[in-house]
């Protein structure tokens, strides 16, 4: 992580008083800048080498996927530049010019490095240390660059707080969906895309499994002008060809890939949106279980997905918990339709504090059109899991993540013994006498605690004799308080 976090430490610097949403595109725009020069740069001394004259065409570079890079945009010119006033300029100028010359880029690149705001002779530094990487010390630049993407992504996640919702899930969210669904080859969707994070890991999962990324057709879509661009980019970095419909559109009202039909969808929408329009869509063909009501969009996410399945198709989607109970505007009535369908695989309830823009407690949802377990749910309480990785966060480890997708690998191969407190496969019936609920921990139930061997009145003097010390103790400080609060004037 060394060089990510140089990267992230100089796109602090550059900060300045701009806000993290502003010098996000700042930063991740020039990583994107640096991973084009260098892809093309390494093409073009193939081609020098080769001695035929081809350095200089187009079609040399398109036709391997590589982004080509005119003249004046190359980082040689970029690099000279950096500590002259006119820094921002080259690089607004080279982001047009590569736009121009790679119609897949059009619109896409920033180009806002001119303005005031942005301190030059800190923008000329950053420029140095993208000039300066050895490659060879980090791997090749696709990945380094990527890696840098990435991070810088969960970093300006972390600053945004509330508002990084719209762009970012953390990794290992997205590594347990794509560890269950196991996207190997087919149609991969996320109706809600943000940064392409979802797109990313699928990559990365074909990648260690020895399997071929061109096996798999990206789709995707977002709302956010910003967001959409960054899932480009990121998309772009990474080698990954993808449609994320022609521009950004609201899922619900432009659905960019209409008639679609997905063999995975992984995706992590807003949580309990409101206000989403369901007043002008009541009479939607998407809406096959039941209208959802206009205070809370979960419903009218989860049914777009499932309208977009391929008939093997499988779904992955984190939805807030109250998805798993509510009864309120129809949502009791849907719910109870699609597991009625026997469309649901299985249901895995959280830790909370995985996320940084909200503590509300979220489960991912598994859908699938054609269950290998038909009849019955997969019932995943993984409340425990997970380490606080900083005061308010948390994070799924590997071993959590293989022990749920391992779960899964079992129940679909029906030899899953039920483990109380962790994980228990249930019948539709049983469900049913539920009322339809898909609380994890009313199917299973909770672990026995071990026996610490203490007889039951020796532990319960021991903790007796231990509160009243504590209350002791509370009633001392209670009288220093009263006593500090008297020295200044004041009586309780």
């Amino acid at each position: 992580m060394g060089f990510e976090k140089e990267i992230w430490k100089a796109a602090d610097l550059l900060r300045g008083n701009m806000d993290a949403s502003e010098y996000k595109s700042v930063v991740l725009g020039l990583i994107f800048l640096k991973y084009i020069s260098d892809r093309f740069e390494a093409r073009y001394q193939e081609l020098v080498e080769e001695g035929d004259d081809f350095e200089e065409d187009k079609d040399e570079y398109t036709s391997k996927n590589i982004f080509f890079v005119p003249q004046e945009a190359r980082w040689s010119i970029i690099s000279e530049a950096a500590h002259t006033a006119e820094i921002g300029t080259v690089i607004d100028n080279a982001m047009r010019l590569i736009e121009k010359e790679n119609i897949r880029l059009k619109g896409i690149l920033p180009k806002n490095f001119a303005r005031p705001e942005l301190d030059k002779r800190r923008l000329g530094n950053v420029v140095d240390l993208f000039t300066n990487i050895q490659m060879k010390e980090h791997g090749n630049s696709k990945d380094i660059l990527g890696r840098a993407y990435e991070y810088c992504l969960s970093k300006f996640a972390e600053a945004e707080g509330k508002l990084a919702g719209e762009f970012y899930t953390p990794a290992c969210i997205v590594q347990t969906l794509v560890e269950v669904l196991k996207p190997y080859s087919g149609r991969v969707y996320d109706p809600a895309c943000g940064s392409g994070g979802m797109f990313v890991q699928s990559a990365k999962f074909i990648e260690k499994h020895q399997g071929n990324i061109n096996d798999i057709s990206v789709f995707g879509q977002d709302s956010n002008p910003t967001t959409w661009k960054m899932a480009q980019m990121n998309l772009a970095i990474r080698g990954i060809e993808a449609d994320l419909g022609k521009f950004n559109a609201d899922t619900f009202f432009d659905d960019q890939h209409p008639t679609l039909k997905a063999d995975f969808v992984l995706a992590n929408p807003p949580f309990n949106l409101s206000d989403w329009g369901a007043d002008k869509l009541q009479e939607d063909v998407r809406w096959k279980y039941g209208i959802p009501p206009a205070g809370n969009a979960n419903f009218a996410w989860l049914q777009h997905m499932i309208h977009h399945l391929s008939p093997k198709g499988k779904i992955g989607m984190v939805l807030a918990n109250g998805s798993l109970s509510s009864q309120t505007g129809g949502e009791g009535i849907i719910r109870e339709n699609i597991i009625k369908a026997d469309l649901i695989e299985g249901i895995v309830a959280l830790p909370a504090q995985l996320f940084y823009t909200t503590g509300i407690p979220v489960s991912i949802w598994f859908l699938n059109r054609n269950k290998n377990q038909k009849g019955k749910i997969l019932f995943v309480d993984a409340r425990n899991m997970g380490t606080m990785i900083t005061r308010k966060l948390r994070e799924l480890t590997n071993d959590d993540i293989t022990r749920i997708a391992d779960t899964f690998d079992a129940f679909e191969s029906g030899t899953l013994e039920d483990e109380k407190g962790y994980c228990s496969v249930t019948t539709l019936e049983e469900v049913a006498k539920q009322d339809y609920i898909l609380t994890p921990g009313r199917y299973v139930g909770v672990a026995d605690t071990e026996d610490d061997g203490e007889p039951f009145e020796e532990k319960m003097l021991r903790l007796t004799g231990e509160l009243s010390d504590l209350f002791e103790k509370s009633h001392e400080l209670e009288n220093e308080i009263r006593k500090q609060l008297k020295s200044i004037g004041f009586t309780i």
